[in-house]
């Protein structure tokens, strides 16, 4: 048995320790916002947050997850009125959606981090996160945004 928390949930699940912790948010607790792009880290589709940093959970093992000092959290798990969420909304980056719960995530780590980020910032933070609709000059928007926002 493996103990994860998930968006503030405590889970037991009998799954192998090197189950990539993408599909056991995916398969075995059903949350399906996060998505499969590469499985080889590459494309930021799968971005979650493990305690508020940025994490590509396609390679990540559950097993390294596993136990009360990890707290796993996922686009489901970032509140509604996350300024990063309505500045998604606000600047309409979505295109065809694929990437956008990974490039939100990665944008919000960014955020948390450095609530403050320069261009050359955002753009080093999300360069590993591909948008095949090439929406980048609107999530650069979306972020600049989110951070005026967080900032009041």
């Amino acid at each position: 048995m493996i103990s994860i928390t998930v968006n503030g949930k405590r889970y037991n699940l009998d799954v192998p320790p090197e189950k990539p912790l993408l599909w056991v948010i995916r398969e075995d607790l059903g949350l399906t916002g996060t998505k499969y792009g590469c499985g080889m880290a590459q494309c930021g589709a799968c971005t979650v947050h493990v305690n508020g940093k940025a994490v590509r959970s396609c390679v990540t093992p559950v097993s390294s997850v596993a136990g009360k000092d990890f707290s796993v959290v996922t686009i489901e798990g970032l509140p509604e009125d996350h300024p990063v969420k309505k500045a998604w909304i606000e600047e309409r980056v979505p295109q065809c959606g694929y990437c956008q719960p990974g490039q939100v995530m990665q944008a919000a780590a960014l955020l948390m981090a450095n609530p403050r980020p320069s261009e050359a910032r955002i753009i080093k933070a999300m360069e590993g996160n591909l948008c095949r609709c090439g929406t980048y000059p609107s999530i650069k928007k979306a972020i600049r945004r989110a951070a005026k926002n967080t900032l009041k």
